[in-house]
């Protein structure tokens, strides 16, 4: 199966699921084509195990693809860049003390709580995995989705101030939670020697450097759009700016994702008001929805599809259940935490700690950091639990985090 028909089967799947989706069900877009593809997994399953087959083909299909490399070489450069093109810069800036606390010590904390109480629980099922693998999947489900909860937010009409909260945490914790897993990935394979100076080292290096070269590539972007006035002109460069500066990041081993963000952040704001004409503006906007759309949908149906490749053990099924209140319970200590200090500098609504906890969705990325782990008993386990926690959050969160917003907000 070459390349070319992957890419095809996908694109016509995805088509055909966001077209039942929007003329059927009306759920969330990109919930409702996951939806779509996991019952059509599920249906597969099922099938085969009646003995009328039809599930090979998809396995086959997900084996051509590697969502590691898909996803965290490609796709994240896109959605992060356009996510946070429409961010507001001044009222991140306001709130930058929280965000940048949410996103560097809500982190690092859910890592490690998450990873102890994995790591105890699944030795109470039977499961043993080296602390090492429990941190790492501690470090992979932190990172939370901004994708998913945002159009929820819009819709549910919550606070301006409790939406860019959630948005930027969202958009950086990403990038932080991508360096933390990268880092203790490099300790367990061996590829750097444990010590408080390396950790130190290998931090400021991703993320002070990552924040560093988006903030060059954001301000050298904006001084080409200045100079030109031709939309798709300008496009085109904000194409070359996410696709050749996150490949650059990499080569200089900084964040990737955090250099996205921050240059999305200046394209999308100082960019657009002092660099692009209405007509431009309208039209980067549509170019980069649609994109948005596209990926976030292609996504979503992998997501769903993947199932298709888990090993569906009972007792992993049990640890997965088990392991989604832990998940829960975390974040709000996580997020809670953090904002109970900061409640002594600045004011927050009293619905915030509530809002973030179950408004924090895990997608695509903690999937993506689960498949990057090198062969070994633990993986299989680690995934299907990632894969459940992710679903979860995707299906529950979700569909309920809209009515949450308009509860807490009357």
């Amino acid at each position: 199966m070459s390349l070319f028909t992957v890419f095809a089967i996908l694109i016509t799947v995805t088509a055909l699921f966001s077209f039942l989706n929007e003329r059927y069900f009306r759920l969330p877009a990109t919930i409702g084509v996951m939806v779509a593809a996991l019952v059509s997994s599920m249906l597969l399953i099922l099938s085969a195990r009646l003995g009328l087959g039809g599930v090979e083909w998809a396995r086959v299909l997900l084996e051509r693809i590697d969502f590691d490399v898909l996803l965290m070489k490609g796709m994240l450069s896109f959605l992060l860049f356009a996510g946070a093109l429409h961010v507001d810069l001044e009222g991140l800036l306001e709130r930058k003390l929280s965000i940048l606390t949410l996103a560097t010590v809500g982190v690092v904390m859910s890592t490690f709580l998450t990873g102890t109480a994995a790591w105890l629980l699944l030795g109470i099922l039977g499961l043993e995995i080296p602390f090492s693998y429990a941190l790492l999947f501690g470090a992979l489900i932190s990172p939370t989705d901004p994708i998913a909860v945002l159009g929820l937010l819009k819709r549910a009409r919550a606070p301006k101030s409790l939406e860019t909260l959630i948005t930027g945490e969202s958009l950086f914790n990403d990038g932080v939670g991508v360096v933390v897993f990268v880092m203790i990935l490099g300790f367990v394979a061996g590829g750097h020697e444990f010590s408080i100076l390396e950790v130190g080292r290998l931090f400021l290096v991703e993320v002070v450097g990552g924040v560093a070269f988006g903030l060059a590539l954001g301000y050298a972007g904006y001084l080409l759009l200045k100079r030109v006035d031709n939309y798709m002109v300008e496009i085109l460069l904000t194409l070359a700016l996410v696709a050749g500066g996150y490949e650059l990041a990499g080569a200089l081993h900084t964040s990737g994702p955090l250099a996205m963000v921050v240059a999305g952040l200046l394209v999308g704001n100082h960019g657009r008001v002092l660099a692009m004409t209405e007509m431009t503006q309208e039209r980067l906007d549509n170019f980069w929805e649609l994109i948005d759309e596209i990926l976030n949908a292609l996504l979503f149906v992998l997501i769903g599809l993947e199932v298709l490749v888990m090993d569906l053990a009972p007792l992993n099924l049990l640890a997965g259940l088990l392991i989604i209140p832990l998940i829960l319970a975390v974040r709000l200590a996580s997020v809670g935490l953090p904002i109970s200090v900061l409640r002594l500098f600045r004011s927050f609504p009293p619905y915030t700690v509530s809002m973030m906890a179950w408004g924090g969705l895990r997608g695509g990325i903690s999937i993506a950091l689960a498949l990057s782990l090198p062969d070994s008993p633990a993986r299989s386990l680690v995934l299907v639990i990632t894969y459940m926690v992710v679903v979860f959050s995707i299906l529950v969160q979700g569909l309920t985090v809209g009515r949450l917003a308009r509860w807490v907000v009357r």
